[in-house]
């Protein structure tokens, strides 16, 4: 319990991080108002609903899919879902076969995609 803790505030740490050095917003969870783009949202509130109906997986490859690009509205859409996502208690995650393990590790990977690889490094370095 307390490790799922300490990885869920480590995960939240991180992307106050990026919200704040990226976006120039200060706040602990990031909001749709990331998003310039109308599609953006739509998309973004579907892989949302995807995560409550239980399809974490499948609404990660969507989000991998969409952020191979590089496109900095993408990286607004992942901080998002994984955000939301860190925001589950463990027996929903645990009751769809995810872990906050893979949140963090989900997380480093996407803002990898960004030349974020230092600060993902620096946060989830134990994961």
């Amino acid at each position: 319990m307390f490790e799922q803790d300490y990885i869920m505030r480590v995960i939240k740490e991180m992307l106050r991080a990026i919200l704040k050095l990226l976006f120039s917003v200060d706040t602990d969870s990031p909001t749709m108002e990331l998003l310039s783009e109308k599609e953006q949202i739509e998309t973004t509130e579907k892989l949302l609903e995807m995560i409550d109906e239980g399809k974490i997986n499948e609404a990660e490859n969507v989000l991998y899919e969409l952020t191979a690009d590089g496109d900095r509205n993408h990286l607004g859409m992942a901080l998002l879902f994984y955000s939301y996502l860190n925001d589950k208690e463990d027996r929903f995650l645990e009751s769809h076969g995810y872990s906050r393990e893979e949140i963090g590790l989900g997380l480093k990977q996407a803002v990898s995609r960004y030349g974020l690889n230092s600060m993902a490094d620096a946060f989830l370095v134990e994961l």
